[in-house]
Order: C-alpha cells, then structure tokens, then sequence
C-alpha cells in the first residue's frame, strides 16, 4: 500500500471541496482548480479530513493512489498558500526586465528572448537579476521556471546563467596557466 496515499489530507478553513461522480473540485480565495478522479480510487471526506482509499489491490492502483493523493494536497496547498520560485541571473551584461505581462531577458544572445506567461502565472523582477515567478498550480510554475533556466543554464567554468535561489552549481578548475 502507498505510504503517501495513506496520509489524510486536512482542508483549511477557507477552502472549499466538492467531489461530483469522478472529479474533484478545490474552490478557495485564489481561484478554483478541478481534478479528475481515476475510477480506482475513492475519495472520503470526513471532518475537514479527505482521505483516499483504493478500490481494488494492484501495481497500478498503488502508485495512482499516491499520485492522486500528491495532485489534491499541491491543489490545496496552491489556492490556500501558492506556490513560488525564484531564480538567480549572474553574469556580466545578463538582466531581465517586465514590459507589461512580458518577461524580457537579455543574457549574452544577439536577441533578447522573450517570455509570455500564462494568466494564472506572475512573474516579477527584482534588481534586474532576480525572477520571482508564483501562481496556484505548481506543475505550470515549475515548468516556467524550468523553460526560464534552460535559456541560460549555469556553466560550470565562471558560473554565469540562470539558476534556481539554492541550487548548487559544481565549478571546475578552468585550463591550467605555465
């Protein structure tokens, strides 16, 4: 049996979920994201608890219950509290600036590259050096920060990219001099 899948979820105050026939909806102050239930599992809500159970014993039915479990927790955890990343630009020249809604990044490229995010995604700039990127839904914010990192990714000689606030990049010791 999945160890995640067995944990109970608890729903705050503020948030609100439904579960009609096979899908599941978490409606709360930051918006509303919906989830369709696979027909192996079964959802429970009892006291402010939901907890998921599996209909029948199989490989598959396993790993679908702890996946399930991690979507509805990230869909609670994204409309109750939202999700952030941060990423940090180094390099000579390299910066970053919003022209509207528009994330404009200048990194060394003859062009500047520019990203358009999705309406539920905000993205800020700090300094010129820092993106802060949040929304409800953690899946589209890590993708746009994936999609913003590999512009630029860190190289391992000086360092210069974009990486993410705690990432730890292994340096290599450039060419030895005579």
């Amino acid at each position: 049996m999945s160890r995640i899948g067995k944990k109970e979820i608890t729903i705050p105050k503020n948030i609100e979920i439904s579960v009609n026939n096979s899908q599941i909806k978490v409606k709360g102050t930051r918006g509303v994201m919906f989830y369709n239930i696979p027909s192996i599992i079964e959802v429970a809500i009892i006291n402010s608890k939901l907890t998921l159970h599996q209909k029948s014993v199989s490989k598959q039915a396993q790993a679908i219950h702890g996946l399930s479990r991690s979507i509805i927790y990230n869909m609670i955890t994204g409309i109750s509290e939202g999700f952030t990343k941060k990423l940090i630009i180094q390099g000579v020249g390299y910066r970053a600036q919003m022209n509207g809604k528009t994330l404009i990044i200048s990194v060394g490229y003859s062009h500047p590259v520019k990203i358009e995010p999705t309406k539920e995604i905000n993205i800020n700039v700090e300094n010129n050096t820092n993106i802060i990127i949040s929304g409800i839904n953690k899946e589209t914010v890590g993708q746009i920060a994936a999609t913003i990192r590999s512009i630029r990714p860190p190289e391992p000689y000086k360092g210069k990219g974009i990486r993410y606030e705690h990432e730890v990049i292994r340096r290599k010791v450039g060419k030895a001099g005579k």
